[in-house]
């Protein structure tokens, strides 16, 4: 153990002078560019609990000034956050789970070099990441689907991503190779059950990766949102969020017991910076459980074409 001990710093000494040179200046530009990404989040965490006169006069920039919690006591109190939020869940789960079947299922069927035709398949599905119909024909086909002002507008039409599709099936054909199949089928075993029972069981860092690129694109969407949603007990969390933050319409209701408009505003700036804490916050929670799998299945999966 002792000489383990002794031989890490000799290895960094004999790093060169350019070596170490390099070393210093790489771990500055990085530190810097960790800042830069991760000091604009923090200052929204610290604003959404300091006095907003404390933040115009440029008082916040490290740390909080007069904390206070109001700003997050309105935000709880809004039903339309609460409402938003048990949406968001609905779609994120629900679409969640219905990208990822379809996606996992399509991506092995296309991985397979037994499947006929699995060539143009594959054309057809690549051809739609250049080339679409647009914004009005894509409506027009929702509407006629009868899926206007319901939840379904929310997943089905984007029900499988192209490129996830493409990173899965890579995924596939990386690692499950053609000899498993074979002697799964000399013991009997048909092609859904080999899919249900070998491939899905050996591919938790491919679903993983999955879930989370189709998790945290349910959680932000909005636009979809704004376009097929006429009902405000159907909206989003981020389409709620969108309103407080550009046409202040909750943090309205939520001020208006509040007599001075200048108290309005600062409550106003409050609950702005809150609501994109408590917007972000539940996927900021559930990323490091995830991270392990996202990181290898990202990997393995971008190998090849």
């Amino acid at each position: 153990m002792e000489q383990i001990t002794m031989n890490k710093p000799r290895r960094w000494a004999r790093k060169s002078k350019e070596d170490r040179i390099f070393d210093v200046l790489n771990i500055t530009v990085l530190t810097i560019i960790a800042i830069l990404v991760l000091y604009p989040l923090y200052f929204v965490v610290i604003a959404s609990i300091s006095n907003p006169d404390r933040i115009y006069s440029g008082d916040v920039w490290l740390l909080p000034k007069e904390i206070t919690f109001e700003g997050y006591k309105r935000i709880f109190q809004d039903e339309m956050i609460w409402l938003g939020y048990k949406n968001t869940v609905i779609y994120t789960v629900l679409g969640t789970a219905v990208n990822v079947v379809l996606t996992l299922m399509a991506a092995y069927a296309l991985s397979r070099k037994d499947l006929a035709g699995r060539n143009i398949f594959m054309l057809l599905f690549i051809f739609t990441m250049f080339f679409s119909g647009g914004l009005i024909p894509t409506y027009l086909v929702v509407k006629n689907l009868g899926l206007v002002n319901t939840i379904w507008a929310m997943i089905l039409p984007k029900a499988i991503a192209v490129w996830n599709l493409i990173v899965a099936r890579t995924f596939f054909q990386s690692n499950i190779p053609d000899e498993l199949l074979e002697a799964a089928k000399i013991d009997g075993c048909s092609n859904t059950k080999f899919f249900l029972k070998v491939v899905l069981p050996l591919s938790k860092p491919i679903i993983a990766v999955l879930v989370l690129f189709y998790a945290v694109g349910h959680w932000n969407s909005y636009f979809d949102a704004l376009i097929y949603l006429n009902d405000e007990g159907l909206y989003p969390l981020q389409l709620i969020l969108r309103n407080i933050l550009i046409q202040n319409e909750a943090a309205a209701n939520m001020v208006g017991d509040v007599a001075s408009y200048a108290a309005q505003r600062r409550l106003a700036e409050l609950i702005k910076y809150g609501v994109i804490i408590v917007a972000a916050l539940p996927l900021l929670i559930v990323y490091p459980f995830v991270q392990k799998y996202f990181v290898k299945g990202a990997l393995i999966g971008g190998i090849k074409g």
